[in-house]
């Protein structure tokens, strides 16, 4: 399972980063928690991890806005779990993963992906 949501206001984390927006992820483990420092950022800037989503919810939902929680598609096999798109490690479809080096499904075919890191400019080739 994957929610996202938009926060009231930018939230500053222990890094020092502004946060816009967060992602729930729910694994078999625990909950993890990604944060995107830019509204239209498509990967995250940091992850929490909680024990429960009672415990996260506890802590995030009077830090959402009135969107509330939207529910996400969980990722496609092999791809990233704090991607808003379906982004992959190059090679890890193959067991060659290549770290560093990004895939991106375009129009049904995997396409290099460089990810700037610099917000919402993120290119694909």
């Amino acid at each position: 399972m994957r929610k996202y949501a938009y926060l009231k206001e930018p939230l500053r984390n222990s890094d020092g980063n502004c946060i816009f927006k967060i992602m729930l992820y729910k694994t078999e483990e625990g909950i993890y928690l990604f944060e995107y420092n830019d509204p239209g950022a498509i990967q995250c800037s940091d992850d929490l991890f909680y024990d429960s989503l009672e415990d996260l919810f506890d802590e995030w939902n009077e830090r959402i806005d009135v969107r509330g929680w939207i529910d996400l598609g969980d990722p496609l096999p092999d791809c990233q779990h704090d991607a808003f798109l379906p982004i992959r490690v190059k090679g890890r479809d193959i067991g060659k993963s290549e770290w560093g080096k990004y895939e991106i499904l375009t129009e049904g075919e995997w396409k290099e992906f460089v990810h700037e890191n610099t917000g919402t400019e993120k290119q694909w080739k």
